[in-house]
């Protein structure tokens, strides 16, 4: 999936939608739904510094955020 910006309405439909799949039960599939909505650029930069670039990568985050503020490459250096 192409990780993209999101619109605050879009974000809040992501995370209504997640918690209805969590509380029937679909807990993995809710967790991967709430992964597509794109990180804060703060959080992000916090989990890669804290925990390493590769767990964003591998756990497949949205970082779309993060890339607009810090540039495409930032989770290089």
């Amino acid at each position: 999936m192409e990780h993209r910006l999101m619109t605050e309405h879009e974000k809040a439909e992501i995370a209504m939608r997640s918690f209805e799949l969590e509380d029937a039960g679909f807990k993995e599939e809710a967790m991967a739904l709430r992964r597509t909505k794109p990180l804060s650029p703060w959080l992000a930069k916090f989990i890669k510094e804290k925990v390493g670039a590769d767990f964003l990568i591998e756990n497949g985050y949205n970082l779309a955020e993060a890339e607009a503020k810090y540039g495409k490459n930032w989770l290089d250096s």
